[in-house]
């Protein structure tokens, strides 16, 4: 059985950083994209960065400078290092990859984690 654990989040204030972290374990073949999404009280869950097996990346506008997203294939984990962190960052983060396991593949989620910047 594939799974995604996720760990990281907490309270910083604002203009603080944090680090996530997706790891991703079971009987992977591969992993093609793996990206992190949030999702606010209130608000359509949206994506904020994801990257490809190759190293090439895709940010959400207003995070770029801010966050970078990072992956270690070694270790099937992805990493969203977040700084300068702002009031309107607050939500829950979601780790997803797109996975091939022996047999089959499918896209997952992880848990969420909360993250929240007070002012």
């Amino acid at each position: 059985q594939v799974q995604l654990v996720e760990s990281g989040g907490g309270l910083v204030q604002a203009g603080g950083s944090l680090r996530l972290s997706c790891a991703a374990s079971g009987s992977i073949f591969s992993i093609d994209v793996m990206g992190w999404y949030r999702q606010a009280p209130g608000k359509q869950r949206e994506l904020v960065a994801s990257i490809i097996r190759g190293g090439t990346t895709n940010y959400k506008d207003s995070v770029k400078g801010r966050f970078t997203i990072a992956r270690d294939n070694a270790k099937n984990t992805v990493y969203l290092q977040m700084n300068s962190l702002k009031p309107e960052d607050t939500a829950v983060y979601y780790c997803n990859a797109f996975i091939t396991y022996y047999g089959g593949g499918g896209d997952y989620w992880g848990q969420g984690t909360q993250v929240t910047v007070s002012y």
